[in-house]
């Protein structure tokens, strides 16, 4: 049992990979979560109310890179800003890569939002900006906040890719100590756990929080 598993080798990569999540994936998830979120709402709004010329060249961008791995985009942009700090540029991919998806799902939320209320704003003689921001928006994003909170787990789970431009994430944590004490098990493990541990009750939650606004 000692040479599959030891807890005395579990204990002193445990906090090595709980610092890295804190400082490395927790922080990359949060931040470009904020980006795609932000984000992708401006590109929905675009794709919504922009004029064709503006609208059609931001779809085209966006598909490409919903079209192209995120590995790829990762090392584009590191190889191609070679001054930059790593960290910064893996949170910045990340928040315009996961930006394409949620604003896929603003746009349904928008969508959704009944042409009732879009008449009753017109006949109010509303201002456009005050029409999005106090009845489009509100509405929208009461159905569009547990799409949201799925990609914001998948974008958690994707940090791992952060190791390709050398982001010490947790995982590179996790095999850099398996690379100094020819052992992985306990150091692999215990990173797959401490992202169970993180994601599976956020799932809960996004799932609860699904359906109450269901019944709304």
């Amino acid at each position: 049992m000692n040479d599959f598993w030891s807890w005395e080798r579990a204990a002193e990569v445990l906090p090595q990979l709980l610092s890295a999540f804190f400082e490395v994936t927790l922080l990359a998830t949060v931040l470009g979560s904020v980006i795609a979120a932000a984000l992708g709402l401006v590109i929905a709004f675009v794709r919504r109310s922009a004029p064709v010329v503006i609208a059609k060249p931001v779809h085209w961008v966006m598909e490409f890179i919903r079209m192209t791995p995120l590995v790829v985009q990762l090392l584009f942009v590191y190889y191609t800003f070679t001054s930059w700090d790593p960290l910064w540029i893996g949170i910045g991919v990340l928040g315009i890569h996961y930006a394409t998806y949620m604003a896929e799902v603003y746009r349904s939320g928008i969508d959704n939002v009944p042409a009732g209320q879009w008449e009753a704003a017109t006949a109010l003689s509303l201002p456009r900006s005050r029409t999005w921001t106090r009845i489009v928006v509100p509405q929208a994003l009461r159905t569009t906040v547990p799409a949201l909170g799925t990609w914001v787990i998948s974008m958690f789970k994707d940090t791992p890719f952060l190791f390709v431009i050398t982001v010490p994430e947790m995982i590179s944590a996790a095999e850099n100590y398996g690379s100094r004490t020819f052992t992985y098990t306990e150091a692999i493990t215990l990173a797959g756990l401490i992202f169970l541990a993180a994601s599976y009750p956020t799932s809960i939650l996004v799932r609860k929080l699904e359906n109450r606004l269901a019944r709304y």
